[in-house]
C-alpha cells in the first residue's frame, strides 16, 4: 500500500521569531550643512557681532573706571577674600599681601625683612638695575616671599592689598646715567595701571610714595621733578579716584647693603677708608647733610603706613654733619691713618639738607634714634666683608 506523503507547505517566520531589520545609518552632516545652517537667518552676523561687544567691553573696561559715574570712591570688589567681614565660618583668610617695587635694593631690603616678620606676604618687583639678589637671598625659601624681575616702567597687574613704591634710583650714579628713564620710572603708565588694578581688586588699597623734594632744571632734575611729578599723580589718585594713599619724603640714610660705588657720601667714604684710598671731598666741604640709619626709616615707613595721615612726611634724622665732619667719624671707625682728597663741586649739589620732622614727631610718633656712631659700625661691618670678596 502506497503510502502517500504530503509535503509541508513552506510557512514564512512568524514575526514573533522574525530577526529585527537594522536601522538605517543617518547621515553626517557634511562641511557644506555645516555651513548653509550658519549662513541661514543671518546667525554668523549676530555670532560676529557678540564678539565685537565683548571685545569692545574688556578693551574698554579700565578707562570707564576713571570715569566718576562708574567708580565710587567707596566701592568694593563683589567677591574678595580679603574682605575684613563677610569671610565664610572656619575659612582662615590668608596672610594679607604686599608688593615692595624696588625691593631688592638698599631700603626696600629692609623693609622687606620687616614686613616678613610680621606675617606679611611680599611680593618684590625690581629691575636689578641698582637692587641686588642677594640683598633678599635669606628669603628665598620662605613661602611668603616672591621675587620677579620687572621694571616698573612696564606695566604689571598684581593682586596685592598694598603697594610700597620704592623703584627709582636714587643716587646721582644711577639717575644720572639714563635720566629719561629716571623721571619716567616715577611717572609711567605702569603706575597707573597698578593703581587701577589695586581699586579693583583689593579691598584695601595704599600706595607709598617715598622720595625727598629739591627742584630745578639741572642736571639731577630728572630725579627732582620726577618725585615732585609723583606726588601730585599721587594725590590726584586720591581725590579723583578714592585711592588710599601715604607720602613719605626721605632723606639721606645709610647701612648694610647699600651698593658700594653709588657716589652717595657715606657709602664713598667707607668703601675708599677700605680700599686705603683717599676720601674725596667735593668743594669745600661745608656744606651739610643728615644721616639716619636705615632701621629708623623702616620705623617710620610703618608707622606712616599704619597711621590714617597721608602726608607728605619729611623722614630723616634732624642732626647736621658738615662733609668733613662726616669724613672725621669715618676715620675713627675705620682707619685713623685715612687721608681726604678735595675735588671740585658737582652740579646742582644743594648746599643744606636737614629735614624738618615736626610733623612726623606729632602725628606719626616717630623720630630716628640711632646715631651716625651707633650705626655707622654696622654698615662698616657689611662693606668689609663684601670688599673682601671682590
Amino acid at each position: 500500500m502506497k503510502q502517500l506523503h504530503k509535503s509541508s507547505p513552506t510557512h514564512a517566520p512568524s514575526s514573533a521569531h522574525a530577526p529585527a531589520p537594522k536601522a538605517a545609518k543617518l547621515a553626517r552632516p557634511g562641511p557644506r550643512s555645516w555651513i548653509g545652517y550658519v549662513l541661514r537667518e543671518q546667525r554668523l552676523l549676530f555670532v560676529l557681532l557678540g564678539a565685537l561687544i565683548a571685545s569692545t567691553f574688556f578693551l574698554l573696561r579700565p578707562y570707564l573706571s576713571l570715569s566718576p559715574s562708574y567708580h565710587l570712591p567707596d566701592a568694593r570688589p563683589l567677591f574678595s577674600f580679603a574682605a575684613r567681614s563677610g569671610v565664610p565660618a572656619g575659612f582662615r583668610p590668608p596672610p594679607r599681601r604686599v608688593v615692595v617695587t624696588g625691593g631688592a635694593g638698599f631700603v626696600g631690603s629692609h623693609l622687606v625683612d620687616r614686613l616678613l616678620e610680621q606675617g606679611v606676604s611680599v611680593i618684590v618687583v625690581d629691575n636689578f638695575f641698582t637692587g641686588r639678589k642677594e640683598n633678599v637671598a635669606h628669603h628665598l625659601r620662605n613661602p611668603r616671599f616672591e621675587l620677579l624681575r620687572h621694571d616698573v616702567v612696564e606695566p604689571i597687574l598684581l593682586e596685592v592689598d598694598r603697594i610700597y613704591h620704592l623703584a627709582c634710583p636714587a643716587s646721582p650714579v644711577h639717575y644720572k646715567y639714563n635720566p629719561i628713564k629716571t623721571i619716567i620710572s616715577f611717572t609711567s603708565g605702569s603706575h597707573r595701571l597698578i593703581l587701577l588694578t589695586l581699586k579693583e581688586t583689593c579691598s584695601d588699597p595704599i600706595v607709598l610714595f617715598s622720595f625727598c623734594i629739591f627742584g630745578g632744571i639741572g642736571v639731577r632734575s630728572c630725579y627732582d621733578e620726577g618725585k615732585r611729578t609723583a606726588e601730585t599723580l599721587t594725590m590726584d589718585y586720591h581725590r579723583g579716584g578714592g585711592v588710599e594713599v601715604r607720602i613719605a619724603r626721605i632723606f639721606n640714610t645709610y647701612g648694610p647693603r647699600m651698593c658700594l660705588d653709588d657716589g652717595r657720601v657715606v657709602s664713598n667714604f667707607v668703601a675708599q677708608a677700605l680700599r686705603r684710598q683717599p676720601m674725596t671731598v667735593y668743594g669745600d666741604g661745608k656744606q651739610t647733610r643728615s644721616f639716619q640709619y636705615v632701621s629708623d626709616l623702616v620705623a617710620g615707613l610703618m608707622a606712616l603706613m599704619e597711621s590714617d595721615h597721608i602726608g607728605p612726611f619729611n623722614l630723616g634724622n634732624p642732626g647736621e654733619f658738615t662733609m668733613l665732619e662726616l669724613a672725621q667719624v669715618v676715620k675713627e671707625t675705620i682707619d685713623p691713618m685715612a687721608t681726604i682728597e678735595f675735588k671740585p663741586n658737582t652740579a646742582d649739589d644743594p648746599h643744606m639738607r636737614k629735614p624738618d620732622i615736626t610733623k612726623a614727631k606729632q602725628l606719626l610718633h616717630w623720630e630716628p634714634k640711632v646715631s651716625l656712631k651707633e650705626g655707622l659700625p654696622l654698615m662698616v661691618k657689611d662693606f668689609r666683608q663684601r670688599i673682601s670678596d671682590e
